[in-house]
Order: C-alpha cells, then structure tokens, then sequence
C-alpha cells in the first residue's frame, strides 16, 4: 500500500495542508449538525450528552483495536499513540453515569462507522484519515465541547475524561508535532488521495452519527 514520496520541499500542499483543504466543507456541515448545535448552546440536558457518549463508545473501540493491528505499519504506525488512547476513559465516564456500553447498541450511522473504520485494516492510509478526524477534532474542538457540558449541563469533570490528555503537555505543540508526521508519511499519490476522500468520509459519517442522536429516542 505504501510507497516513498518525495520530501519537504516538493512544490504542491502538504498532506495535512490537503486534508485541511479538502474537509473543510464537511467539517462545517458536521459541526454545525442540528444535535451538536442544541448540545453546544444549552438546549438539550446532559443525557443527551450520555447518549453521544455511548455511540462514541462503539467508534474508538473499533478505531483503537484497528489502530493496535497497525502499530507496526510504517504508515498507521506512525500517528497511533498511547497517549490519544481514549477508550478506558470513556468507559470510566459512562460508568461514572451508571451506563455499561454493552448493555446499549450502536445507532445505525454508528454501525455504518464502525464498519468504515474496521474496513481500513488493510489500507493503512485510509485507517489514518479516521484517526486524523477523531483525535485531532478531540485535542481542539473536543476541549470545547467539555467546557459546554461542565457549563450548561453541570456535568462534573471526573465524567469527561474523555477530553483530559493528561500525558500530553503541550496541546498545541502536540498538534503541530502529529501535523509533521502526516506530512512525512509514505505515501505515494494513490495513497494520499485515499487519504483525503476517506477523511471527507468520516466527517461525512460523523454527521451522520449527529442525525441519528438527533432522532433517536433517550438510551
């Protein structure tokens, strides 16, 4: 799946400058889905905030054991990292509200993301644009997120671990830093583009998971 690409001083974006670019569009329509809009401005309650958390649940467990089949690829390997892992946490959130996971099932647009997910474990690159989504959207628009839950809903901060990357000190150098290794990845053209049209997807899918929570009845 991979092969070398020329280096930093190649004329044309980078990866991560086309990956910007290119999800632009769906990163609005995702952020700006009915649900998180009444979520972010005080007009839900913070069981609609559970049920987000419950569907995110299904998400990094298929992203995270994925991510732990491709530590070693020269391409995945590269982004994944302990540190972003973000599954123990969620589990301990959700349990601080008295939910198992295993007793809830994953909305339709969960499962069609769960199976988008698990179906990179073969194309390295594809397996980073969904990494590229779910963490670095946790490290920037993620911190907000729990800031509006503490505020509007009085959810308490020991359940939002979730958004604390506590092995992380810098969160902005960290971003610069995982930015630097996309732009340095492997990959030919074919990749790339693979790269790109599948972070156009998960975006996609998120806004998907938004308009199921939207419509689906409390968990």
């Amino acid at each position: 799946m991979s092969a070398s690409i020329s280096g930093p001083g190649t004329a044309g974006p980078s990866i991560s400058q086309r990956l910007r670019e290119a999800t632009s569009v769906a990163h609005q329509r995702a952020e700006h889905a009915p649900f998180i809009d009444d979520l972010m401005s005080g007009r839900l309650d913070s069981g609609d905030y559970q049920r987000l958390a419950v569907q995110l649940y299904f998400v990094y467990e298929a992203l995270e054991a994925v991510g732990d089949g491709l530590a070693d690829d020269p391409v995945a390997g590269a982004v994944v990292d302990d540190k972003l892992r973000r599954l123990p946490r969620l589990g301990a959130d959700l349990a601080s509200f008295g939910i198992d996971p295993r007793s809830c099932a994953p909305l339709p647009a969960v499962a069609r993301y769960v199976e988008a997910i698990e179906a990179t474990r073969d194309d390295p690159a594809r397996f980073v644009a969904h990494h590229y989504t779910r963490y670095l959207g946790d490290l920037s628009g993620g911190q907000v997120v729990a800031h509006r839950m503490r505020e509007h809903y009085g959810v308490d901060a020991s359940a939002l671990s979730f958004y604390s990357f506590d092995g992380i000190e810098k969160l902005k150098r960290y971003k610069d830093a995982y930015r630097a290794r996309l732009d340095a990845l492997p990959l030919d053209a074919a990749a790339t583009e693979r790269l790109v049209e599948e972070a156009i997807a998960a975006f996609d899918h998120n806004q998907a998971v938004f308009g199921d929570l939207d419509g689906a009845d409390a968990a």
